[in-house]
């Protein structure tokens, strides 16, 4: 591991020294181990594999100038992975639970945190299944919760650079449906749009609300926001979108470090005039700027195609400041591993 580029890490798997993982079974979780296998053994009769009782979160731990490591408001992943479990009937992974098996696995490869300066960081994958052997259509009698961890640099492969996007007419959750959480069958439900976006030659798609396909919801597997041409940051309501913690985190930094005025609300595709600026937000990601949006006979172009609009970059230098440990940081927000 010590060959690593890391200047070209992209976003992929990489072996680590340690994941974590822990069994559910007579109706509590046991204290859980660190293994050096990404691997499993479950009954092929398992929920996860037949129905898709399975959820997953995403976090990210950075080295900081000092050689110190820290993680990013992972409370906010531990409160969204008990949603989401709430929501498919699986058995909440307890908040403090979460946070010992994530700092586990940090601690385990602390030797493979990418260094400061590079941008990259170690990515952790938080996840749940059902399993044991199971035929009806019920919630498992057994569970496993485990986290992943892989170094990983951008996302998309542009970095902090404009890419485009085109509006799919397909639907990757209903109304009322598991759009507000985060389980697989979401994004299982995204792989045909996504894979047809990139063979037209864009970043990924646009996803419009599936109610009355006139409302912007989701931009691939990330938050969507803009800047109207007064500065004020804008972000999607809807209740068929997952709630981003990148999200929330920027309308926190486009208010009190910006002194922009924030609106959670409803973005019209036809009236995309109103922004000057747009972007992409997620854990993966962070923010990806976007260039051009793409919709039936009309092409929309924001600040630019090729250069990154000015209150895109504050937010995103603001953002990747409080991941490194170079902007003090909201209290709360971060976890400090010595």
């Amino acid at each position: 591991m010590t060959d690593i580029d890391y200047k070209n890490l992209g976003f992929k798997v990489r072996d680590v020294n340690a994941n974590y993982i822990s069994y559910f079974k007579d109706g509590k979780w046991d204290d859980g181990v660190l293994q050096k296998e990404d691997t499993i053994t479950i009954s092929a009769y398992s929920t996860c594999l037949h129905y898709g009782q399975e959820a997953f979160e995403g976090l990210k731990a950075y080295r900081r100038k000092d050689g110190k490591i820290q993680i990013f408001r992972m409370d906010e992943n531990a409160k969204r992975l008990e949603t989401s479990c709430e929501r498919i009937l699986m058995p909440k992974v307890p908040t403090e639970k979460f946070i010992d098996a994530v700092k586990r696995v940090v601690e385990a490869n602390k030797d493979l945190i990418p260094p400061y300066g590079y941008g990259a960081s170690l990515y952790l994958r938080p996840y749940i299944i059902g399993v044991g052997r199971n035929l009806g259509v019920r919630p498992a009698p057994e569970y496993i919760f485990g986290v992943l961890a892989s170094p990983v640099g951008s996302y998309f492969r542009s970095g902090l650079a404009p890419v485009n996007f085109i509006v799919t007419d397909k639907d990757r959750a209903a109304p009322n449906g598991t759009g507000r959480v985060k389980v697989g069958g979401n994004y299982a439900a995204s792989l045909m749009s996504h894979e047809h976006a990139q063979e037209l030659g864009y970043a990924d798609c646009i996803y419009l609300d599936p109610l009355t396909h006139t409302k912007i919801d989701e931009v691939g597997a990330a938050n969507f926001f803009g800047i109207t041409k007064d500065n004020v940051f804008v972000t999607p309501n809807s209740t068929s979108i997952l709630p981003s913690i990148t999200k929330k985190s920027l309308l926190y930094i486009a208010e009190h470090y910006l002194g922009l005025k924030t609106e959670v609300r409803d973005v019209y595709i036809d009236n995309l005039d109103e922004l000057k600026e747009a972007g992409a937000c997620g854990t993966a990601a962070a923010i990806t700027p976007i260039g051009r949006i793409d919709y039936n006979d009309s092409k929309h172009v924001f600040y630019s195609e090729t250069e990154v609009g000015p209150i895109t970059r504050k937010l995103y230098d603001t953002l990747l400041g409080i991941y490194f440990g170079d902007i003090e940081a909201p209290e709360g927000w971060i976890t400090i591993i010595e």
